[in-house]
């Protein structure tokens, strides 16, 4: 398993070098061999899950930078989909995280699922990548490269339904980030943390406040 954190001197798969000074490298052309590909929907979703698992590294400084989103999307999509089905199935006999839920909900949340997860990954990385121009700087590869980071480290959501497991995976899912970030846009691994870090962290006190809220409006209406 690759986990060289080592900032990256290489550049992309396909690419070529900017030297110094120069833009980042950039992968153009058809679908990295890599990358999923609808084409191939099957055994490509297989290979670029064990490559993004055991390999980030490699797999990342070889995807491209530009262009077509729908292959990367569709992909999330699937990791996200196949979270909502087999939560919802653990759901309905009393095992899942949420509880006991009925059919009824368990039809609704893998109908949305899909939708959200769009809708979440463009804003996820919007920001990430207005991260990524604030410190990274203007010599970035562009959104394109930034939104593939983020849908390829949707990979951990396959199992985020598992109890315990999925908390376990969503730590790995920032690693991900980081190392994509800094393979896509040729930085540091220190910047690259930056990036990913300031959104973790700021969910992390969003939802500690929001804890810390409804603990303390349960204790004050206890005492009334």
């Amino acid at each position: 398993m690759d986990f060289n954190t080592g900032s990256s001197g290489g550049t992309g798969s396909g690419g070529s070098s900017g030297g110094p000074g120069g833009p980042p490298p950039r992968v153009s052309g058809g679908a990295s061999g890599g990358e999923f590909n609808i084409g191939d929907p099957v055994q490509s979703f297989i290979n670029t899950v064990r490559n993004v698992i055991t390999a980030p590294v490699g797999f990342f400084r070889g995807i491209r930078r530009e262009g077509d989103l729908v292959n990367p999307l569709i992909f999330a999509i699937i990791c996200y989909e196949v979270s909502a089905i087999l939560g919802g199935l653990l759901g309905l006999v009393g095992l899942g995280m949420g509880g006991t839920q009925g059919f009824g909900s368990f039809l609704i949340s893998i109908i949305l699922a899909p939708i959200f997860a769009a809708i979440g990954l463009f804003i996820g990385a919007g920001i990430l990548h207005l991260l990524v121009m604030l410190i990274v700087g203007s010599r970035n590869s562009g959104f394109e490269g930034t939104f593939r980071v983020s849908a390829y480290s949707s990979v951990t959501s396959l199992v985020s339904w598992i109890p315990f497991v999925g908390w376990i995976a969503s730590l790995y899912g920032i690693y991900l980030a980081i190392m994509g970030i800094r393979e896509v846009h040729n930085t540091s691994t220190g910047r690259a943390a930056i990036v990913v870090l300031i959104p973790a962290v700021v969910v992390l006190l969003l939802v500690l406040l929001i804890i810390a809220a409804i603990g303390a409006a349960l204790f004050f209406g206890t005492q009334q």
